[in-house]
C-alpha cells in the first residue's frame, strides 16, 4: 500500500507541482522514512496514519541528532503530503494540519566584502591574461555572472544562450518549480559572458552541447559539481580562502545589493523568493556587519 501511494505522489510532486527532482527525491526519502517507522508500529496503510505516530517518527529522528532545520523540513513535507493524500480520498481527514512545524534555527549565511569580491574579480582577470585559456574565460564569466545576477547554481548551469537579452541586459532563468524570472545583468558580467561564448565555447562543443550556456569538459551542459570548484578555487585568491561556494555569492550580492540601497522587493524579484520572508534574512546580514564595522572603528564601542 505504501509503495503504491509513493508512486502516485511522485507522479503528483513531478507532473502537477512541477518540483525539480532533488526537492522530490527529498520528499519521497522522507515519507520512506516515516512509513518504514509506521510499519514497525504495526501501521500498514496511509488510512491509518495518526498523528501521534508522525510526531513519533519526528522524536525519533531529533534523538538521533538531526538538526532543527532537517526535522522542519520532514515535518513541512509530511503535511504536504497529508494534504494531498486527503484530497485524493486516501485519507479521510487531514492529520497534517495540527502538526506543529518545529521553527529552524537560521544562521547568517558567511558573505564577501565587496572589497574581496574585487579581489576574486581581479585574480581571475590575471589568470585570463597569463593563460588565455578557455577554462579560465568560461570560469571568470561563471563567477561575475553568480555574483551579478544573484541566480542559484541550478538556475545557471539551466541557462541557454537564447536565454540571453543583450538589448536589455538581462537573462531568463528558471528558478524552483520552473517559475521563470527575468534578472538584471551587470556590464562586467555580460562581457564576460560574451567573451566566453564568443572566443572560447567553440573549445568544448559537442553533439550534446545543444544551446547549453555554460558546458562542462566532456562538452555537455555544466553541472553543479563543477560549478562549485570552479567558486571554490576562484576565492582562494583571498588571503583567509574563505569556504563560500555559488550559494555564498548569491547571499553576497543580496547584502551588497541591499547596502547599496535596493528595497527589499526588488531584491526578493531578483533572487526568485516566493515569500519576504526569505529575503529578509538579508538585512540582519546587514546588521551585523554595520555593528561590527562599528565596534571595530569607534573609540568607544
Amino acid at each position: 500500500m505504501y509503495a503504491d501511494t509513493l508512486i502516485r505522489y511522485e507522479e503528483h510532486l513531478r507532473l502537477q507541482r512541477n518540483l525539480s527532482e532533488h526537492t522530490i527525491r527529498a520528499y519521497i526519502g522522507d515519507l520512506t522514512s516515516l512509513f518504514e517507522h509506521c510499519a514497525h508500529m504495526g501501521i500498514t496503510t496511509v488510512d491509518k496514519l495518526t498523528l501521534p505516530a508522525i510526531r513519533s517518527w519526528l522524536a525519533s529522528l531529533q534523538s538521533k541528532g538531526g538538526a532543527r532545520t532537517t526535522i522542519a523540513r520532514r515535518a513541512v513535507a509530511v503535511r504536504t503530503f497529508t494534504a494531498w493524500a486527503t484530497k485524493s480520498g486516501l485519507m479521510k481527514e487531514d492529520i497534517g494540519e495540527r502538526l506543529a512545524t518545529p521553527r529552524s534555527q537560521r544562521t547568517l549565511p558567511t558573505v564577501l566584502t565587496i572589497d574581496e569580491t574585487e579581489e576574486v574579480f581581479n585574480s581571475l582577470a590575471s589568470a585570463v591574461n597569463e593563460e588565455a585559456e578557455p577554462h579560465a574565460i568560461r570560469n571568470i564569466a561563471i563567477v561575475e555572472l553568480l555574483y551579478s545576477t544573484g541566480i542559484r547554481v541550478s538556475e545557471l548551469c539551466g541557462l541557454d544562450l537564447e536565454d540571453i537579452d543583450r538589448s536589455r541586459n538581462t537573462i531568463r532563468v528558471f528558478g524552483k518549480g520552473r517559475k521563470e524570472r527575468t534578472v538584471p545583468l551587470g556590464a562586467p558580467a555580460l562581457r564576460a559572458l560574451d567573451a566566453w561564448i564568443e572566443q572560447s565555447r567553440g573549445s568544448y562543443l559537442s553533439s550534446s552541447s545543444g544551446l547549453a550556456c555554460f558546458l562542462g569538459a566532456r562538452g555537455g551542459r555544466i553541472d553543479p559539481r563543477t560549478v562549485r570548484e570552479v567558486v571554490y578555487t576562484a576565492l582562494q585568491a583571498l588571503p583567509n580562502s574563505p569556504r563560500v561556494g555559488p550559494h555564498g555569492l548569491r547571499h553576497s550580492a543580496a547584502t551588497h545589493l541591499l547596502e547599496r540601497g535596493a528595497d527589499l522587493r526588488t531584491v526578493q524579484e531578483i533572487l526568485g523568493h516566493a515569500s519576504l520572508a526569505t529575503t529578509q534574512i538579508y538585512t540582519h546580514v546587514s546588521e551585523e556587519r554595520l555593528k561590527a564595522a562599528y565596534k571595530q572603528a569607534h573609540p568607544r564601542a
